[in-house]
């Protein structure tokens, strides 16, 4: 058994499909079919049932499949382990992040790059959920997130930071100058608001869900830069954690005070997959992104 034949064996059980199996293989329909011919005359059972009109999988290959992605997994990390000793002169740093990290994110990257030119650093932005998913498919070398209601046995969280729910605001706005505010007093201000199912809105919700409060929620969007803009450039209010507006000019972000928000504190975290090789360049980049947030939850308190 070949690691080449388990390569073309996964691709051929995702596609299920042998021409388009080949294509992304970069092969010919007839070397695909006769590796994997081979491959199941070696196990001596066969791992696709083939037909004129489809191809699935066996019960072999159901059993095959999950086991030949690890230890494909396991070969790709023999790989980056010898990439590494090169000292971070080439390779890829895939990071996922949520709504809210994205302006947190923005100087690591910059200093990251600066320090290590020949690293490609790939930044997803979208759901938890989906984040999650592509994290334990491999596909994401950690992401950056709030941490989860639920704890999930594969992920390992680390705490960066500790930051609690606000009113956002220009520099400009009449709130700024306030020390903090209420979620009552909320109510009488217009509203830009991040997308249900973002984690800050949803911790927003949950504190706001027992109170009977009416809130003027003029927009809503998934676009952080947009909705930091028009923060800028008008007297709207939104909600986030204070955190997500540490790095960015002209805005500032006012504590909520209530009892209910106060039980709503928001943790910042790295989330990495449990028993698997962490690439060298995903410990710099988590060094550098700490010692930022750190410099300044430090002057938050100074």
């Amino acid at each position: 058994m070949e690691i080449r034949q388990l390569k073309y064996f996964v691709r051929l059980a995702e596609t299920l499909n042998f021409s388009t199996a080949a294509k992304e293989l970069f092969i010919t329909q007839s070397t695909l079919s006769h590796q994997i011919l081979q491959l199941e005359n070696e196990l001596q059972q066969p791992l696709f049932l083939r037909n004129s009109h489809e191809v699935s999988l066996t019960e072999a290959g159901l059993t095959l499949l999950p086991l030949a992605k690890e230890t494909l997994h396991s070969a790709d990390n023999c790989l980056l382990r010898l990439e590494e000793l090169k000292n971070l002169a080439g390779g890829e740093l895939n990071i996922g992040i949520t709504f809210s990290f994205a302006s947190i994110m923005a100087e690591t990257v910059t200093a990251f790059l600066r320090q290590y030119p020949h690293v490609k650093v790939n930044v997803t932005q979208s759901t938890m959920a989906e984040l999650m998913g592509q994290l334990e498919n491999h596909e994401l070398d950690f992401v950056l997130a709030f941490k989860p209601s639920v704890v999930n046995p594969k992920i390992d969280s680390q705490i960066l930071f500790h930051h609690r729910l606000a009113a956002i605001v220009s520099e400009h706005h009449a709130l700024a100058s306030r020390g903090s505010i209420t979620l009552e007093e909320l109510q009488r201000y217009d509203l830009v608001m991040s997308r249900k199912g973002t984690q800050a809105r949803n911790v927003f919700d949950s504190a706001v869900a027992e109170t009977g409060y009416q809130y003027r929620i003029k927009v809503e969007m998934n676009m952080v830069y947009l909705l930091f803009k028009l923060l800028r450039e008008s007297n709207y209010v939104t909600v986030l954690s204070e955190s997500t507006v540490a790095c960015e000019h002209g805005l500032k972000a006012i504590p909520i005070v209530d009892d209910q928000a106060k039980e709503k504190q928001m943790e910042g975290c790295i989330h990495l997959l449990r028993n698997t090789y962490i690439k060298r360049s995903s410990k710099e980049f988590i060094r550098m992104l700490s010692e930022s947030i750190s410099k300044f939850v430090l002057s938050d308190v100074v």
